[in-house]
């Protein structure tokens, strides 16, 4: 690994033998489920949440409230970034949510301390400001048309926006959650949704809420064993139909470029002639009541719609759905209206709360809590019976109870009577709101439909795929069992032609490897269209979609080939197939790459929108960060272990490569840099890691590595503290592309971080300040920011952080790691970080011992889910 110096360059810290940081001694197992063994992937055990998820979900200092992106008031003496912002709720991921700008802390009852989450690793991952479910819907552009067996997630909070911090980014319909199946101990979907009443009026108690707390109930005071819940026949699975024979690819779409115009940026609340929200001058009178600050009032307007002052003037605490208004600022607000009236166990307190702390849950990544840790976590903002509280929201199905099955060893259940081990299941209680159970209940039993398609191998070898099938029941139309073999045998390489072969049997695949393991299923796909199959592989961003177009094929003229897309293009309509009469997408495979980027709701979308008799693949690299919005879909897959499952064996070339790979397995090495592909940088302090990174990027890397500024990305830990993303891409401005920032802070010529949806960034430049708003060049196709987002969706980007870079790559990077940002390290967050670059990979070093530390100690930030669970109880274990 090469020294801090790169050729000819004049250091200004001093120079240190054997840079690069030395692996830490193999951990110790902690009680907590410490680090996993070497080799094994991020997620694949299922353990109970940890103790520390009340903490998170109910500290004040946890969550700085609203994403410090947008120029807004709390940028003042910003206190040392916990975790980025961007990692919080479709903030930090490659698409962070929008930049925004954060609520005054002004509000009556609470000084909004500004403490900034860090972009610190894939388990707060993409939750920031933003509400992070809305992610699925808004991704796609629009929520997929209907179909018979898709419902339509009906569990949106009120106003159903996703937003980033205090800026909002509004969702394009419903949340991803459609028609869901039941799971080990939650209600049909039908009725998970229960009735609510605009204004905080107490909702009516349905007959599955009713259901929900009798059973909760009935385990909690013996009458019934846990067990019983999962002891009912499973749900017979139906046979899969026949695929739609062969049909030729949807002709490519255009993708607009300069001459047909701009594409405008995606369409945000509809404003009046004054270019207010409708309703929001109702609100700013009630604000102003309240001693809220005016300056809310579009935010509320947006998020509970035109009535929202008289939703306000019935129950205060719906201030909270507002991102980044904290628990103490709604307090008071409530005083001020209420007066006498408002009391601590208020049951509009009582289930304005609770919805706010599993939101916030969300945005650490979990789709449900613990019943123990919701009730610390009420407890900890003074519920007075935290026990009441939670019976309350239940009965009135404000909350969904689940019960899912642990995983025990033999040795730990109780043995009976006749010295048999009881067959009783040890189980947990989780509790979660609507729109999370409804999106992992279809996802799972999306999966599950898929698993089971090919109950029956495909063709038989004798028979032709032009032959006409038999009808009846497992009838498979497609090409032969000999045309698949030979497509494998004509595979690049052996994991390839594994996969192949894989795929020819199952309708649901895993597949996981490194940046040089796409292109295994880029010749997936290539062989399935060369057979007639329509087959498109989908990537989390339209880097990686370019990446794949170039390993599948591309026309002369160099676009991308019809066959790669990306999952939100996909979703939308705009890129790939089109879709059939019931709404599903006219294809028979599709592979997916980056799928550690899909959180539920996103997920749940893509698989609903599957045709009977497709094949899935899920490809991505379990070490990286997980999605940006709840969730941890491709761990859970991988450790539910019911499909089959496709290990990679080519490794990522190079000394990039070769450190990566250590650091999956927890070993932080050094490796020989002939070339300076590997730079340690060592610095001191913040300051000197700003001014060692603008040195890099501007003059050391182009000189010694041929690499120009525009093609080096520099990435960090979080947005706040002296070496964040606003630090730094003011450092890098200045020599870069200095300017008065006359539009909105920004210059012709500035690299942004544009943000169109929650959990998605795409890195842009400004071309022109126009009358309309914000010109924008998106990677070749130009894109209209108007003038009123600017300050929400656009930053600047030659910073960005490890869950907004996840996706894409660069011919050099350069990984920032100040002092005071260590909270925020774990093995996935550096494995990201280090594995963005192609060439070169620079690391500007003032973690000390944390950095290593952490590679061997911290392999991830658990989450709470069920969809593992789920899994086990829909799909039979896949035979080895």
């Amino acid at each position: 690994m090469s020294s801090d110096r790169l050729a000819g360059e004049a250091a200004s810290a001093p120079e240190e033998a054997g840079t690069a940081p030395q692996a830490a001694p193999a951990p110790e197992a902690d009680a907590g489920g410490g680090a996993t063994g070497a080799g094994e992937p991020a997620g694949s055990r299922a353990e109970p949440a940890p103790s520390g998820v009340a903490a998170s979900v109910a500290s004040e200092g946890a969550e700085a409230g609203p994403d410090d992106q947008g120029r807004g008031a709390a940028e003042s003496g910003e206190a040392p970034e916990e975790a980025d912002t961007d990692t919080r709720a479709g903030a930090d991921a490659e698409g962070s949510p929008s930049p925004a700008r954060e609520p005054d802390a002004a509000v009556r009852g609470a000084a909004d301390p500004t403490h900034e989450p860090v972009d610190g690793d894939d388990d707060r991952a993409g939750r920031s400001d933003t509400d992070s479910g809305t992610e699925a819907s808004a991704a796609a552009g629009s929520p997929a048309p209907a179909r018979e067996r898709v419902g339509n997630g009906d569990g949106m909070d009120s106003g159903g926006t996703a937003s980033d911090s205090a800026g909002e980014v509004e969702a394009s319909g419903p949340a991803a959650g459609t028609g869901a199946p039941k799971g080990a101990g939650s209600p049909d979907a039908a009725d998970t949704a229960p009735e609510k009443t605009g204004g905080g009026g107490k909702g009516r108690r349905s007959a599955a809420a009713e259901a929900l707390a009798a059973a909760v109930r009935a385990v909690e005071s013996g009458e019934r064993s846990a067990a019983s819940f999962f002891n009912e026949p499973a749900p017979a699975r139906r046979p899969a139909p026949a695929p739609a024979a062969p049909a030729a690819p949807r002709p490519p779409q255009p993708r607009p470029g300069p001459a047909e115009g701009a594409v405008r940026a995606a369409s945000r609340p509809r404003r009046g002639p004054d270019g207010e929200v409708p309703g929001a001058a109702g609100v700013r009178q009630v604000l102003t009541a309240g001693g809220a600050p005016e300056s809310l009032a579009g935010q509320v307007a947006e998020v509970l719609g035109e009535r929202a002052a008289e939703a306000l003037r019935e129950d205060p605490w719906q201030l909270l759905a507002v991102p980044g208004v904290r628990h103490e600022q709604a307090d008071g607000f409530a005083r001020a209206l209420l007066g006498p009236e408002c009391r601590p166990d208020d049951e509009r307190r009582v289930r304005a709360l609770t919805g706010w702390l599993l939101e916030r849950a969300a945005l650490e990544g979990h789709t449900a809590l613990e019943s123990g840790a919701l009730r610390t976590a009420l407890a900890k903002v003074s519920v007075p019976d935290p026990d009441e509280a939670l019976r309350t929201v239940i009965a009135d199905g404000e909350v969904l109870v689940f019960q899912d099955a642990l995983d025990a060893p033999a040795a730990a259940r109780p043995a009976g009577d006749d010295g048999e081990e009881d067959a009783e299941q040890p189980v947990r209680i989780l509790l979660g709101l609507d729109r999370y159970a409804l999106a992992e209940e279809s996802l799972a039993d999306g999966l599950a439909r898929l698993a089971s398609t090919f109950s029956v191998p495909a063709v038989p070898a004798e028979r032709s795929a032009d032959d006409e099938p038999a009808d009846g029941p497992g009838a498979v139309h497609g090409p032969a069992a000999a045309d698949w073999e030979k497509a494998a045998a004509a595979a690049p390489s052996a994991s390839a032609a594994e996969l192949i072969r894989t795929v020819a049997d199952h309708g649901l695949v895993a597949h996981s490897g490194g940046e040089a393991a796409r292109a295994e299923p880029a010749a997936l796909v290539a062989a399935a269209r060369a057979m007639g199959l329509r087959a498109y592989a989908a990537a989390h961003s339209e880097d990686g979609r370019r990446r794949l177009a170039a390993l599948i094929d591309a026309d002369a003229a160099g676009d991308a080939a019809p066959s790669a897309v990306t999952v939100a293009g996909l979703l939308s309509g705009g890129e790939g197939p089109g879709r059939d009469e019931e709404g599903a997408l006219e294809l028979d495979v599709l592979a997916v790459l980056d799928a550690p980027q899909l959180d539920v709701e996103t997920a749940a979308m893509l698989v609903e929108s599957l045709p009977d008799g497709a094949r899935l693949v899920l490809s991505g690299d379990p070490g990286v960060l997980w999605s940006a919005g709840p969730g941890r879909v491709f761990a859970d897959l991988l450790a539910a272990r019911r499909c089959p499952q496709v290990v990679s064996r080519t490794p990522d070339p190079g000394p990039v490569g070769e450190l990566v790979s250590g650091i999956g397995i927890g070993e932080l090495n050094q490796v020989e840099a002939p070339g300076k592909e590997v730079v340690i940088v060592p610095v001191r302090d913040a300051g000197e890691a700003v001014h060692r990174t603008v040195q890099l990027v501007a003059d050391s890397v182009p000189r010694a590595i041929g690499v120009p500024p525009e093609g080096t990305q520099v990435i960090t830990p979080g947005h706040g503290g002296a070496a964040g993303t606003r630090a730094l891409n003011a450092a890098l401005k200045e020599r870069l592309n200095p300017g008065p920032g006359r539009f909105g802070g920004f210059d012709p010529g500035d690299r942004v971080a544009y943000t169109p949806a929650p959990g998605r960034t795409v890195l842009a430049t400004v071309v022109s300040a126009e009358a309309d708003g914000l010109r924008l060049d998106c990677g070749g196709t130009p894109v209209v920011v108007a003038r009123e987002d600017v300050g929400e969706l656009l930053r600047h980007g030659w910073a960005i952080t490890a869950h907004q870079a996840a996706g894409a790559r660069w011919p050099a990077a350069v990984v920032v790691l100040p002092g005071d940002a260590v909270s925020a390290l774990t093995r996935s967050w550096v494995y990201t970080a280090f594995s963005r670059g192609e060439r070169h990979l620079s690391v500007v070093h003032g973690a000390d011992a944390a950095l290593p530390r952490a590679v061997a100690e911290i392999p991830f930030k658990d989450r709470t889910t069920r969809l593992r669970a789920l899994l086990q109880a829909q799909v039979p274990p896949t035979s080895p």
